[in-house]
C-alpha cells in the first residue's frame, strides 16, 4: 500500500493527500514532523535527507518533494481529465505548480507566519502590511490568468490546480485584507465543492 509520511496539517502533505483522494487511491499516512517529530531521526533522513514532509513510499520506491509526488501520482493514473493527454495542457499545469513554489509560496510565508505563529502583540504591523502587498501582487497575477480559463490549465480540473489551490486556501482562510479578485474567488469556489479538497484542506486547516 502507498505510504505517506507527514502530519496532515502541513500544506505540502495536504497536496499529496488531496491528490490521492481525487484519484481514489488506497494509502496509509503516518504523523511525522511538527509536534510529532521524527523527521530528524536517522531512519527518516535515510529516506528524505531534507528532513521535510511529505515522503512517499511505494514498495521500494521513495519520493520526496510534494509537487513531484503529485506529478508522479497524476501521471501514474493514466490519461484522463486530471492528467490530460495534451502535452501543452500538462505543461501549463506544471508551469503553475512551479510558480506556486517559486512565487506564490514564498510570497505568502511571511504573512502566514505572522498571523499563525506570532502573538498579536509581537507582530510587526508595518512589515506585515508590506508582506501582504507582496502576496497580493502574486494573487493578482493568478486572478488575471483565471479570467481567461476555468481552471489552472484549461477547462478541466487537473493536477496543476492542487498546489496552487493549497496556497489559495490560506489567502482566503487567514484574517487579512483581501482585494476583490473575482476570478480567483470563482475558481476557489469551484475547488471548495470538491470533497477531497474539503476533507484534506478546508476541514484540516493549518
Amino acid at each position: 500500500m502507498l505510504k505517506i509520511l507527514g502530519r496532515s496539517n502541513s500544506s505540502n502533505v495536504e497536496k499529496v493527500l488531496w491528490c490521492c483522494d481525487e484519484l481514489e487511491l488506497d494509502y496509509h499516512r503516518e504523523d511525522i514532523g511538527g509536534p510529532f517529530g521524527g523527521n530528524k531521526e536517522p531512519e527518516y533522513l535515510a529516506l528524505n535527507p531534507n528532513s521535510t514532509v511529505p515522503t512517499m513510499i511505494e514498495d521500494d520506491f521513495v519520493l520526496w518533494e510534494s509537487n513531484s509526488i503529485v506529478r508522479y501520482l497524476a501521471e501514474k493514473s493514466g490519461e484522463n481529465p486530471f492528467y490530460p493527454s495534451s502535452l501543452q495542457i500538462r505543461a501549463s499545469a506544471g508551469r503553475w505548480m512551479d510558480w506556486q513554489l517559486a512565487v506564490m509560496h514564498r510570497a505568502h510565508v511571511p504573512v502566514f507566519v505572522a498571523m499563525t505563529r506570532t502573538p498579536p502583540e509581537k507582530r510587526n504591523l508595518e512589515k506585515l502590511a508590506a508582506d501582504r502587498k507582496v502576496w497580493s501582487s502574486a494573487m493578482a497575477i493568478l486572478d488575471t490568468y483565471l479570467g481567461e480559463t476555468a481552471y489552472i490549465a484549461g477547462p478541466d480540473f487537473t493536477f496543476g490546480d492542487i498546489p496552487v489551490g493549497i496556497s489559495a486556501f490560506r489567502w482566503f482562510a487567514l484574517d487579512i485584507e483581501r482585494e476583490d479578485f473575482s476570478n480567483l474567488l470563482r475558481w476557489y469556489n469551484l475547488l471548495s465543492k470538491r470533497p477531497a479538497f474539503r476533507k484534506n484542506v478546508i476541514d484540516i486547516g493549518f
